[in-house]
């Protein structure tokens, strides 16, 4: 073989690897990034998972005062129930699942809602301690949940930027990585329940 035909053999060879060790390195980010959103996508299921058990003890409390409140008080534990039955794999993230799941927690916040509303007829239910406690840990709940929801899509937001960025868009292509969508408010739940009295 003549030296020009070695040299050009090897600047090949080192220039495969060069790219070969940063496919690699490329696709190891991926993974890193979609470890980040499961995590976070985690955390969002975390703190729903806080409200729903905050649910049967708000209940059972507003029970108590508003026995008439039979039908009130089903729609709530039903739409508990409904919401806890909807789960998303992080590994399986997509627009279906996530709208999904978002319905089912806005159906449960609606419900959730009523109750509150029905439970300004009882001031006496008003001036429980229990209740007020179980009211401040629902605010602070649904604060926590808007909280990782925004923590949620930032890192989904860091995730679809590298999926869809040159060149690191062919390695994502190249090993089936796709952008994960966002969590988006539903459009009758411009706001959180309210929960003060």
């Amino acid at each position: 073989m003549k030296k020009g035909c070695l040299i050009a053999v090897i600047a090949v060879v080192v220039v495969a690897v060069l790219v070969g060790v940063w496919a690699m390195g490329s696709r190891n980010s991926f993974v890193t990034k979609e470890e980040g959103v499961a995590s976070a996508w985690a955390q969002v299921e975390n703190v729903y998972q806080r409200r729903a058990d905050l649910i049967p003890n708000l209940v059972e409390t507003v029970k108590g005062y508003a026995t008439h409140e039979q039908s009130t008080l089903e729609g709530v534990v039903s739409a508990r129930a409904r919401a806890t039955q909807v789960t998303i794999d992080p590994e399986k993230i997509d627009a279906e699942s996530l709208r999904r799941f978002q319905e089912a927690q806005g159906e449960l916040g609606a419900a959730l809602s009523r109750l509150l509303a029905v439970t300004e007829n009882y001031p006496d239910l008003k001036a429980n301690e229990n209740f007020m406690q179980l009211q401040a840990q629902l605010e602070g709940t649904e604060n926590r949940i808007a909280v990782e929801r925004k923590k949620f899509n930032e890192v989904v937001r860091d995730y679809n930027v590298t999926v869809r960025q040159f060149p690191s868009n062919i390695v994502a292509a190249m090993f089936g990585f796709e952008a994960k969508p966002y969590f988006e408010a539903d459009e009758s739940a411009h706001q959180a329940p309210k929960v003060e009295f």
